[in-house]
């Protein structure tokens, strides 16, 4: 009997934002950097990381990501691939909600 394999395409971390704050990640071994050294140009970077579709995780500062145009974080608040995680000081998204989202599964229960 023929064995069938399906092949799953592989998400990856992927990171934007200025090279201070990629570093950290870089260090930690996450290979989908994308360093953004103007913040104007950070839309365009996030929408392109976002159409290649091979990041199944975007993490973005919270400051970048609240100077997004409204309806671009409101897009990539609801999008489920890749799921977009703000972090730092000014976090506009609950964690917890985001890996739901993700999984599918509350972890925390």
């Amino acid at each position: 009997m023929a064995r069938i394999e399906k092949t799953a395409r592989q998400m990856e971390i992927g990171v934007v934002g200025h090279p201070d704050f990629t570093l950290g990640f870089r260090l930690a071994g996450i290979k989908r950097i994308f360093d953004v050294d103007d913040s104007k140009h950070m839309e365009k970077r996030i929408k392109e990381v976002v159409a290649t579709g091979d990041v199944g995780i975007l993490v973005v500062h919270g400051d970048e990501f609240a100077r997004l145009p409204g309806p671009m974080r409101k897009e990539l608040s609801n999008i489920v691939r890749p799921v977009v995680i703000p972090v730092g000081p000014r976090e506009d998204t609950d964690l917890r909600q985001k890996i739901k989202q993700a999984v599918g599964v509350d972890l925390w229960k």
